[in-house]
């Protein structure tokens, strides 16, 4: 049987090192080829060492940058170089939607998009790139043959903003899992006790300023280990300066290697999520799936995520709180909650048949 043919565009590429979306097109690609001819689109720059296929996918490299402003060129020369050969686009992100009109009568591609959690509203971008991300988001809704939301509270607001139903498929977990400490005792003393532990992008939207303020506040008796990229700007390395020395607290630059990132993770006390943007944030249903507790900022993004199952607060008096009160917390209750609601409905292998089933029913 011939295998329809499927192009992924909008993310810097495979093998990936990134961010979440490349992480879902890696797990994806373990099998969607056995349903498709894949070909996956890549940003050259970042892939010094070229190959030609990852796990099946064939990989196209583009001579353009993939994140930022220059997205919209990457995205759209991506657009332009697969629509008349493919019978599916999967379009990860709003950025290049504006060609989206332009081509389809052109095209017999289905092209679908990822609409990535509302990501107009995010604080790091200024009054016009709000303003364009939120057209372009109206015109991937309006003109793509289908949408992705990742979130039942994404997938609720495009049904109101736009008055068009969507495909609820979140992101999977089961890539990560549980590490030993005793290897990395060494390079991690506080491994043997407990502490606090959060990684995400250093942005305003993530709150990790009002969780480093409450730590520096919080006499509590164990530390905040922070993963993040705080060199990437101005921001972040205001708040590495401001509090890489206060006693409590633990700043790490990011971790790539999956093991040294999983052993600080699966290892914490409590995870804290401050992430107040976004649809199904990656980093939150992994640590579900890895068993722990849950601390998160209480908007319906993450009471969606964890079913209303993790321990929320909505400011910085209430982050206060919890924290006075971190050792008397019904830890096991949440972990067994979080973790069978993980392992029910964020495997990549039910999520991969979702994505296989919802280019069928096109």
């Amino acid at each position: 049987m011939i295998k329809k043919k499927l192009a992924i565009l909008g993310i810097v590429g495979v093998p990936a090192n990134y961010g979440g979306f490349e992480t879902l097109v890696d797990n994806l690609l373990d099998l969607l080829p056995n349903f498709f001819e894949v070909t996956v689109f890549c940003e050259s720059k970042s892939y010094p060492e070229k190959q030609e296929f990852y796990k099946r996918a064939k990989l196209t490299y583009i001579n353009k940058r993939a994140n930022g402003a220059k997205s919209i060129i990457y995205d759209s020369v991506s657009l332009l170089k697969s629509y008349k050969d493919q019978d599916y686009i999967l379009l990860l992100g709003v950025s290049g939607a504006i060609m989206i009109p332009f081509l389809r009568p052109f095209t017999n591609a289905k092209i679908v998009t990822h609409i990535d959690g509302l990501e107009w509203k995010r604080d790091k971008w200024g009054w016009f790139a709000k303003k364009f991300l939120k057209f372009s988001e109206r015109l991937a809704v309006n003109y793509s043959h289908g949408v992705i939301s990742d979130n039942k509270h994404i997938q609720d607001y495009v049904e109101e903003e736009y008055g068009k139903s969507s495909f609820l498929i979140a992101y999977g977990a089961n890539h990560v899992s549980y590490v030993e400490p005793q290897p990395y005792l060494k390079k991690f003393s506080f491994l043997g006790s407990p502490y606090v532990f959060t990684v995400c992008r250093i942005e305003p939207e993530n709150n990790v300023e009002m969780q480093l303020r409450a730590f520096k506040e919080c006499e509590i008796g164990m530390p905040y280990v922070v993963v993040g990229n705080w060199n990437a700007n101005d921001y972040g390395m205001k708040l590495y300066h401001e509090y890489s020395k206060v006693k409590n607290i633990i700043l790490y630059n990011p971790i790539y290697e999956m093991e040294e990132l999983n052993v600080l993770r699966s290892n914490c006390f409590f995870y804290l999520h401050g992430h107040s943007a976004g649809g199904t944030n990656p980093s939150l249903v992994e640590a579900m799936y890895l068993g722990l507790p849950v601390i998160a900022y209480g908007v319906n993004y993450n009471r969606e995520t964890t079913f209303g199952r993790a321990l929320f607060f909505n400011d910085f008096k209430e982050l206060k709180t919890l924290l006075f009160q971190i050792r008397d917390l019904d830890r096991q209750e949440i972990i067994k909650d979080l973790s069978k609601l993980a392992k029910k409905n964020y495997s990549w292998k039910a999520i991969t048949k979702k994505y296989v089933s919802m280019f069928q029913s096109l």
